[in-house]
């Protein structure tokens, strides 16, 4: 494949992963993907794709915070908390039957779905926004559980942060997509830093994809912002069914 070609490929996913991500989470689900169709390495094709995920949910947060739409404290303790949970879940990855995870995913993640779905379809109200000692202990939780969600399984990170935000916290949909922005920001930023110490990034096909992102993370954040709560739970639907979409095949192919 030349290179022309693999820009060709990786571009246009990369600005919809980016756009579907700086809404709801699980651009992962589309970009990585990507970067695979080209025959490079996987070790240089996730190196690579932390490089453009990291730019795109940049200017994402960038625009979350411009507007209002983080709650910083809350989400400053949900990245330092996810960072150490990634740790953790990365270690227990290597005890754990990755398959059997999967599998327990396969269970949880629908219903995950259907409960977002409801809440959705019912408008049921959020449940008011803690304050203090009480959102500051969801906030951690939230990060560190699925902080080590990601280090044991990985897709969708960002969506049960937001599902996670809202159900428990009681921040609005909007502002818990963006404090889910600044949890991944951080956690790209540190794979990122790994990857590239390790010589695994792709340059000449990463910046470009990496200015993709840039204009995807930008224009989906606008969207979420204007559109609010409706615009980011039907993409959360979405998301949520790629993923069970995803665990799905991966178990068949371990069989």
């Amino acid at each position: 494949m030349t290179p022309v070609e693999m820009l060709l490929i990786v571009c246009p996913l990369i600005f919809l992963a980016s756009f579907i991500d700086s809404i709801a989470g699980g651009g992962g689900l589309i970009s990585i993907p990507a970067y695979l169709l080209t025959g490079i390495p996987t070790h240089m094709a996730f190196g690579s794709n932390k490089l453009s995920a990291s730019a795109g949910t940049a200017f994402a947060t960038l625009r979350f915070y411009r507007h209002g739409k983080i709650h910083l404290r809350g989400a400053l303790i949900s990245a330092a908390l996810a960072l150490a949970g990634a740790a953790l879940g990365a270690r227990l990855n290597l005890l754990i039957d990755a398959a059997v995870l999967k599998k327990i995913m396969l269970v949880i993640v629908p219903a995950v779905a259907v409960f977002v779905l409801i809440r959705g379809r019912n408008g049921k109200s959020r449940p008011q926004q803690l304050e203090g000692r009480p959102l500051d202990l969801v906030c951690a939780l939230a990060g560190f559980v699925i902080g080590m969600y990601d280090g044991l399984v990985g897709p969708g990170t960002g969506s049960f942060l937001i599902v996670a935000y809202t159900a428990a916290a009681g921040y609005d949909h909007v502002t818990a997509s963006g404090n889910a922005k600044v949890v991944n920001l951080a956690s790209n930023l540190a794979s990122l830093a790994v990857f590239i110490a390790s010589g695994q990034v792709l340059y000449w096909l990463a910046l470009p994809a990496a200015a993709c992102g840039i204009l995807g993370g930008w224009t989906g954040s606008k969207l979420a912002i204007q559109k609010g709560r409706r615009m980011i739970q039907a993409v959360l639907i979405l998301v949520m069914l790629g993923i069970i979409v995803k665990l799905a095949v991966d178990v068949l192919l371990s069989n």
